[in-house]
């Protein structure tokens, strides 16, 4: 298993396999989806989940669109309004969906694990959100025990101290605060005004209510920022002693997410000061005890997350890393992808499409994929090798019934130059990545990734994937 050891930054090594590629939150990734698989089709799979998984708890996920004020940088499925009556439309479609999806699951499947994310979820009034909290308690068994794991994405911008309690009543006691940056220049400069004090109090509020967990969201690459600056970010973050942090690599690609066509290119830091930033963020952060958990993510050393990874239960999915991500996850609302029983099914993306299907009693899907066998058995090694930086070949192997090193020759061939180059340690039982790999995990993971030299980013040349860094 992973150890708490810090990754090894070596700068020749990641300029070398610094490349475009998946952030794996699902294998095949989304770009494999297709339009033959649709509403029948995830019905079905749905219906089978009962017979396979019978009495097993589900995972909830509701996407919430609307933001009030357009951050540029972001790469969501978001619609920027101040119109918060959008919202009761919203849920009234929510409502419809619900029910259709109620409907497939055993009323004996309660609700282990549910996710609001966005968009910005507290973007919803206190009457909505009490509305909202109705709707899924009269078509799901949600849970009150301590097991349960329910978080939700929060604005700080957006929320008071007592609707954090409120919040918390409603169940939720994992929070996840976007927090982006705490320079004033760089909040203006990507339209998201967010003081230091106003986080800070916002943490506070989710200690007070006993929060299992806070996690911050850091963004490095964005406009205007230097390594001096992002440097007074971390330290500022750090005293505000968060559980987890994510520290992402801020992707430009305008092509793809029109409100980043607001930024400026000349503003961004150059590849050399964003290289710099990442390694004094990973320095910074390892010295304040935090453990790398893997793909821009730390948690202290204590967080059930470090836990799991340290016995070997950490696992990964659309919310990134998690203790449940075994369970079947339905997700609802517009471009909300869920993975039940072995398929993935992702909803139609625009508000428009989203009403239209739903009036006509229709599961919004409009994509998806069934994974078969070769699928579920790398998608095995690559949980395996997100999560844990090692992968038993002998294990892997009686799992799905292969000759692994047979049916992987040409893989190991290439993990073998990675070797060499000091990512990973091969032997005849297994692979372990060393602490120079750690952070190039994405590139270790694309070896066994037999979709990606077929996705529409390779036809086309244009990028569809961020940079590893």
């Amino acid at each position: 298993m992973a150890t708490c050891d810090a990754p090894l930054f070596d700068l020749d090594l990641i300029k070398k396999y610094d490349q475009p590629g998946p952030r794996y939150t699902s294998y095949p990734t989304a770009v494999v989806f297709d339009s033959a698989f649709a509403e029948e089709q995830y019905r079905q799979h749905a219906l089978d989940s009962n017979r396979a998984h019978a009495g097993e708890p589900l995972s909830l996920y509701f996407h919430i669109p609307f933001c009030d004020t357009l951050c540029f940088y972001c790469a969501c499925n978001k619609i920027a309004t101040k119109k918060r009556e959008k919202a009761d439309l919203y849920l009234d479609y929510l409502d419809r969906e619900m029910a259709l999806h109620a409907a497939l699951y055993e009323a004996d499947r309660q609700v282990r694990q549910m996710h609001f994310g966005g968009g910005t979820p507290t973007f919803l009034t206190p009457p909505q959100f009490d509305r909202m909290m109705q709707l899924i308690r009269r078509h799901f068994p949600l849970v009150s025990d301590e097991q349960r794991d329910y978080s939700i994405e929060i604005d700080p911008r957006s929320v008071s101290g007592d609707d954090i309690l409120t919040l918390r009543d409603h169940g939720f006691n994992r929070f996840s605060l976007g927090v982006q940056d705490v320079n004033p220049a760089v909040q203006k400069a990507v339209n998201r005004i967010q003081p230091a004090e106003m986080t800070q109090g916002i943490i506070d509020a989710c200690r007070q209510a006993g929060a299992k967990s806070v996690s911050v969201d850091l963004v490095y690459g964005l406009p205007l920022q230097t390594l001096d600056s992002f440097s007074q970010t971390v330290d500022a973050v750090i005293g505000m002693d968060p559980d987890r942090l994510s520290v992402f690599n801020y992707a430009h690609l305008p092509h793809l997410f029109s409100p980043q066509k607001r930024i400026r290119a000349e503003d961004l830091p150059g590849p050399a000061e964003k290289l710099a930033i990442l390694q004094m963020s990973i320095e910074k952060l390892t010295q304040a005890g935090y453990v790398y958990i893997g793909m821009d993510h730390f948690a202290k050393p204590d967080d059930e997350l470090a836990q799991a990874q340290r016995n070997g239960t950490l696992q990964r999915n659309f919310q990134g890393y998690t203790t449940h991500a075994e369970l079947d996850l339905v997700a609802m609302g517009v471009s909300s992808i869920s993975s039940v029983n072995s398929s993935f099914s992702q909803n139609v993306k625009s508000l428009d499409q989203y009403y239209a299907l739903l009036d006509r009693h229709k599961i919004p899907v409009f994509r998806g994929y069934a994974l078969n066998a070769d699928d579920r058995l790398r998608k095995d090694i690559i949980q395996q090798l997100a999560c844990h930086f090692s992968l038993d070949f002998e294990a892997m192997a009686h799992r799905h019934g292969v000759d692994f090193e047979g049916y992987f020759a040409s893989e190991l061939e290439r993990l073998r130059d990675m070797e060499s180059d000091g990512l990973l340690r091969l032997s005849d039982s297994g692979l372990q990545v060393e602490p120079a790999g750690r952070l190039l995990i994405r590139h270790v993971c694309m070896v066994f990734d037999a979709y990606l030299n077929q996705t529409p980013q390779q036809a086309s040349g244009t990028p569809r994937f961020s940079k590893v860094i």
